[in-house]
């Protein structure tokens, strides 16, 4: 079984990772211990690979049963992202997203986990290893930062404002020419654009309020689960590009989260789909 007073034992798990796997590799990183995946930018290190293990083991340990979908063990068995619309229980798992910020000695990178049940994101959590603070939400109760210093604060997304005012993201490493330079172009319609290289500080930025919207072509799920139920949890609204909800399992279509549904309309229409 798994409830909401697990939760504290969930974060600890991924902390006891952090200072064990993770914060000790940052900027001391060895020759070997960083490689390539399908390109240069995709890369896993030591730090993914051992975190990732040690994170795995202890929720098993705990929890013999659950489906547990990390993003490096995806390489070896990638049916389970499928299994995730059917398992009782499920953690995901990315225990260094923005590798290549992390291999770069750049402070950009978080863990994030989030708890499916049947095909629903019940909670997630993004930890910011570096300076030890976190992002939890669950489902029906919103988000909260959790302060390495002890503070607990409810958190809520910005409100909706003018294309012309927005700050914002698209991610367009993925694609092709023509469409990244399109998106990019009608980015500058914004206020602001940014880009982190890393979906957990982008939902961070976007869930806490700093900024208005982000949208992604990729979907796997140890970039967004956690991250999605932040944001709502937070007053915040995400969808695929065509409206439908984004859900565990669902790996294509693009996904867009702004302040309400009017702004992500906006943005769809402004700056993905415009020519």
């Amino acid at each position: 079984m798994f409830d909401d007073a697990h939760l504290d034992l969930v974060l600890d798990i991924v902390k006891e990772a952090a200072g064990a796997e993770i914060r000790p590799r940052f900027r001391h990183l060895e020759d070997g211990q960083v490689s390539e995946k399908k390109s240069s930018i995709d890369l896993v290190t030591d730090a993914d690979l051992l975190a990732e293990k040690f994170i795995t083991e202890q929720l098993l340990e705990r929890w013999p049963d659950a489906l547990i979908v990390g993003e490096e063990a995806y390489e070896s068995d990638r049916s389970v992202v499928g299994r995730l619309r059917e398992a009782e229980l499920a953690f995901v798992i990315d225990p260094v997203d923005g590798t290549f910020n992390f291999q770069a000695g750049l402070p950009i990178y978080g863990t994030n986990l989030a708890v499916v049940r049947k095909g629903e994101t019940v909670a997630g959590l993004i930890h910011e290893s570096v300076l030890g603070d976190t992002l939890l939400a669950v489902k029906g109760a919103g988000t909260h930062f959790l302060g390495a210093d002890g503070r607990r604060n409810p958190i809520r997304v910005a409100g909706p404002v003018a294309l012309s005012d927005m700050v914002g993201t698209i991610s367009v490493n993925d694609l092709a020419y023509e469409e990244k330079r399109r998106i990019a172009g009608n980015l500058a319609k914004t206020k602001m654009a940014f880009g982190y290289n890393c979906s957990a500080y982008e939902y961070w930025m976007v869930a806490t309020g700093k900024v208005h919207f982000i949208g992604h072509h990729s979907l796997m799920p140890w970039d967004h689960l956690a991250g999605v139920l932040i944001h709502a949890e937070a007053g915040g609204v995400t969808s695929r590009f065509d409206g439908t909800p984004y859900l565990p399992g669902d790996t294509s279509g693009g996904i867009i989260s702004a302040p309400d549904k009017d702004c992500r309309d906006m943005i769809l229409r402004e700056v993905i789909f415009a020519s």
